[in-house]
């Protein structure tokens, strides 16, 4: 069932998917040795794992340049287009989304590669739109990062309009835009349907960006209370639009049988084996040049910049890990992502003892048997 069906009988009530498994560390700054390797097979056996246990989705984080540190956290990334086209040859059911920055991407190029990796997934692919923040990636590659977050925007809605363009025209066409001057274009093939569409947006251009194109917004959970009421603002907005729109946000997650095992090993990993060097580079970059987390909670947020990447905290035992999921739940977000210090050695555990729980209260659907692809 693709994640746009979210008004379906048999609809999940809450997604889960996971996040930056493409990425060296995932989600975790940290130096301990056991940290998530990016590489291929592991993300193959991750997602034969989630696929064959129902998760419902993977989100990858594009990056062409680390955050330096000790372990140069985010120095080995798989280009997510060709990641997502690999998994869902090999997969069953889950949705795979291509991350895409507007900037370093052609729309016409994207959008024959994502009506092909259709084609691959019959349907699973989603695409996530990233206006651009990260200024020294942008001179890596040789661009320049507009300073306002209306120009970097103006030209994201210009790039999907074009995309949209090609996935629903059925006669060639010229366009002649602000950024971008086509001549006798066309989309073919098509998607054989719609694609889910996620966007993060922090800042107020972002977010009416975010309304105007996405199923899903994507927003950290850094307090419960302030998130009740901004998803509410969001779903306002999204309704005064014409859109249903729907906010997931990302946790990471320590499960143990005991609280104090869970609470151990992230005071471990998270505080005395913290990469604070590459912390302190992100935490910088991200106030600096983008506004997706609050400023006002800056102490906090680095601090769960090295445990999670400012993800909300899901620590202690399966009961407990349950319980703050439920919490994002009665928050009204519709999933979130989920990230471990290693996914694929983690996962199983999580699998075999929250997600019961989650059936039980009625906030997860007991998966439908899925056979994994040879």
């Amino acid at each position: 069932m693709s994640m746009l069906d979210k008004t379906a009988a048999d609809a999940q009530p809450f997604f889960l998917g996971t996040f930056a498994s493409n990425c060296s560390g995932g989600m975790t700054v940290t130096k301990v040795p056991e940290r998530w390797v990016s590489s291929w097979d592991n993300n193959l056996r991750l997602a034969q794992l989630l696929d064959e246990a129902g998760i419902d989705f993977m989100l990858p984080i594009a990056r062409w340049i680390g955050y330096g540190g000790e372990t140069n956290f985010h120095g080995n990334v798989l280009e997510t287009i060709t990641w997502a086209a690999g998994l869902l040859a090999l997969t069953r059911n889950i949705t795979v989304f291509a991350t895409t920055h507007t900037a370093a991407n052609h729309p016409v190029v994207v959008a024959k590669q994502l009506a092909t990796i259709d084609q691959i997934s019959r349907g699973r692919i989603g695409l996530n739109i990233v206006a651009g923040w990260n200024k020294p990636e942008y001179e890596a590659l040789g661009l320049t990062l507009p300073d306002d977050h209306l120009t970097r925007y103006g030209y994201a809605q210009e790039w999907f309009d074009i995309v949209r363009a090609l996935w629903s025209r059925t006669e060639a066409f010229d366009w002649d835009g602000t950024w971008f001057k086509l001549k006798n274009v066309l989309g073919d093939p098509r998607p054989g349907s719609r694609l889910p569409i996620l966007n993060a947006a922090g800042s107020e251009e972002g977010r009416k960006f975010a309304v105007r194109n996405a199923d899903f917004l994507f927003t950290p959970a850094i307090d419960l209370t302030r998130s009740r009421d901004e998803i509410a603002a969001l779903k306002e907005q999204g309704a005064a639009a014409g859109k249903d729109v729907d906010v997931l946000t990302f946790a990471h997650v320590v499960c143990r049988p005991t609280e104090k095992e869970a609470k151990d090993y992230l005071e471990h990993f998270g505080r005395a084996n913290a990469d604070w060097a590459a912390v302190d580079n992100l935490v910088r970059l991200q106030f600096a040049h983008a506004q997706s987390f609050p400023h006002d909670l800056l102490a906090l947020i680095r601090d769960r910049m090295a445990a999670g990447h400012g993800g909300f905290p899901l620590t202690g035992t399966p009961e407990q890990v349950a319980d703050g999921i439920t919490a994002l739940h009665e928050a009204g977000f519709r999933g979130s992502t989920l990230s471990f210090v290693d996914y694929a050695e983690e996962f199983p555990y999580f699998r075999d003892t929250v997600l019961p729980i989650l059936e039980a209260r009625g906030i997860r659907l007991a998966p439908k048997a899925v056979q994994s692809a040879a």
